[in-house]
């Protein structure tokens, strides 16, 4: 699982050759694009967060002259609208869109890539569909477990490791309610007030993103002065967490059975703060036959060279498929 590796560029972004929307709800529509080859290996890119959405450097984890690479802004993020919505928003919906637009693009069966939640929704996904998937390639792995969430946003591990960045985003919250963080953001995020709630998400924004990289990423940093994209970032993110990802604790990783028989690779980072590196183990222990492919010298991001390199790997392997 330790290996000597050889960087490699990504692969070009090249530009869609179809955008639209998917009305999935009376009050959801979601963007989706296509590109790539059109007659190509169809793929799907789950995006992080929740709440993350996506851009074109998701493109370029898949050669272009191969697959027919798709691109899905899930509820409330991205061009998906309403912005930041949390109505009829949960793992379950995003599970079931997903699967529409598969209809809708008239897709028999595809590969599923993610990273982060990414990850979380690609394991829902593909535990509900396994029909549907011919291989997936997972990074960041993140199964939504309560001691997964106190580690990261609760004062249970992370803190210790970014105690400056902590600072920032513990002293956000008095000091009276401080003994449930998630609890006191989604008050904010979702209170009356619109500078508080721009506040909060910032604060909580900044937080993630200044931990999940191995080296800080000031031009990542400069997302937490995006408004717009701070809000859906934090108030779905925190939406999901308050709510426990809406599935049992631990589901994930007890229905791991249904998907074993599916091609599998996992690629994570040794130094992974936001998702560290246990639930990765914990996923190849009850997956063996997923290959897993643990980066010594990379934390959260999947654009860091070593995890890049092996995620292009990953989906170079199953072109053929």
């Amino acid at each position: 699982m330790s290996e000597s590796i050889e960087p490699r560029q990504p692969y070009p972004a090249k530009e869609p050759f179809k955008t639209g929307f998917l009305q999935v709800s009376d009050i959801h529509k979601l963007y989706y694009e296509e590109s790539g080859k059109e007659n190509g290996n169809p793929v799907i890119f789950v995006h992080g967060g929740p709440g993350g959405g996506t851009s074109p450097n998701c493109r370029t984890f898949f050669d272009p002259e191969v697959y027919r690479i798709i691109l899905l802004d899930q509820r409330g993020a991205g061009q998906s609208t309403p912005l930041a919505e949390l109505r009829e928003n949960t793992t379950w919906d995003l599970v079931a869109d997903i699967e529409k637009l598969r209809e809708h693009l008239k897709i028999d069966k595809w590969v599923v890539f993610g990273g982060s939640w990414g990850s979380t929704l690609s394991l829902a996904y593909c535990q509900t569909h396994p029909e549907r998937v011919k291989a997936v390639v997972l990074r960041g792995i993140f199964t939504l477990q309560r001691r997964e969430l106190k580690w990261f946003y609760e004062d249970g591990g992370a803190c210790m490791i970014y105690p400056d960045e902590w600072d920032r985003y513990n002293e956000f919250i008095p000091a009276s309610e401080r003994y449930d963080m998630i609890g006191a953001y989604y008050r904010r995020l979702t209170g009356e007030n619109r500078e508080m709630r721009l506040e909060a998400a910032k604060a909580w924004s900044r937080w993630e993103l200044s931990t999940s990289r191995l080296y800080s990423d000031e031009e990542l940093l400069e997302r937490t002065k995006l408004g717009d994209w701070c809000l859906q970032f934090a108030r779905i993110e925190c939406h999901y967490f308050v709510h426990g990802g809406f599935m049992e604790d631990g589901y994930l990783l007890k229905n791991v059975d249904k998907i074993r028989h599916i091609p599998a690779t996992i690629v994570q980072g040794r130094y992974d703060i936001v998702c560290p590196t246990e639930t990765a183990w914990k996923l190849h222990k009850a997956w063996p036959e997923a290959e897993l492919h643990i980066i010594q010298d990379a934390g959260h991001s999947a654009k860091e060279s070593g995890t890049q390199t092996k995620l292009l790997d990953a989906t170079d392997k199953y072109k053929d498929l």
